[in-house]
């Protein structure tokens, strides 16, 4: 992980973001399985390893109630990160979202407490619609305002699937909307995005997931044909050593 931190920042990337699919991967679990002093060790290592500000997903900030939220948020920041995110999935697939009301509250807990810390920290509210079962547009702009107004300061709907869907969003909003890339089908060009309002850009786990893909067909070729045409492909160590300096 930290080494992908830092070719990234090689690369000329003006900042990082983690992802709890990636992050749950790196301990061999499946994403929702990672503690929250599990995440924030991940996100500590991340901050050390670059110069570039880091946001961490942070998914449902490990905490039903408010003020566990805030206590979530409080560490993020202790740990050195520029931002986090908040979202308002359960995690009880019998309940997959929480009610307005109490998303609502709980991304105003975590602003306020944003704004208490004395450094820059930018708070990013998530409506989880379109990942937990309520593909619902309206109720997803809803949300997203209701967020915007409790003091978020980016907004972000994963799953969207359309460019039609992104800029009907992107209009509702006065903040900024982040959208997330990695969906097969549902991962637009950066200039469309731009063009229907987007401000920033994530990658979820889609980079994660290309490495391991790449790990898997070179191991596949040497197991199932005993060759090597994927060293052919590598890039050199010290080309990669060169991104990491």
């Amino acid at each position: 992980m930290l080494s992908s931190a830092r070719v990234l920042a090689g690369l000329g990337f003006e900042a990082l973001a983690t992802s709890s699919g990636a992050c749950a991967a790196t301990f061999g679990r499946r994403d929702g399985a990672v503690t929250r002093e599990e995440a924030l060790a991940h996100a500590r290592a991340i901050v050390e390893a670059t110069d570039l500000p880091v946001s961490a997903d942070l998914e449902r900030c490990f905490a039903d109630e408010p003020a566990g939220v805030a206590e979530t948020i409080r560490l993020a920041a202790g740990v050195g990160l520029a931002g986090a995110s908040v979202e308002d999935a359960t995690g009880n697939p019998g309940q997959p979202l929480y009610r307005l009301e109490d998303a609502e509250e709980r991304v105003r807990t975590a602003a306020e407490v944003a704004r208490s810390l004395g450094v820059p920290f930018v708070l990013t509210a998530r409506s989880e619609n379109f990942l937990r079962g309520n593909p619902n547009l309206d109720d997803t702009i809803a949300r997203l305002r209701a967020y915007e107004a409790a003091g978020a300061d980016v907004l972000m709907a994963p799953g969207l699937p359309d460019l039609e869907a992104v800029r009907a969003v992107c209009a509702a909003l006065s903040r900024p909307f982040n959208f997330m890339a990695g969906i097969k089908g549902k991962s637009f060009p950066i200039e469309d995005l731009a063009a229907a309002g987007v401000k920033r850009v994530s990658l979820a786990t889609s980079l994660y997931r290309a490495a391991m893909t790449g790990l898997v067909d070179a191991a596949c070729e040497v197991k199932e044909r005993g060759t090597f045409g994927y060293v052919e492909k590598s890039l050199p160590t010290p080309e990669i050593n060169r991104f990491m300096q």
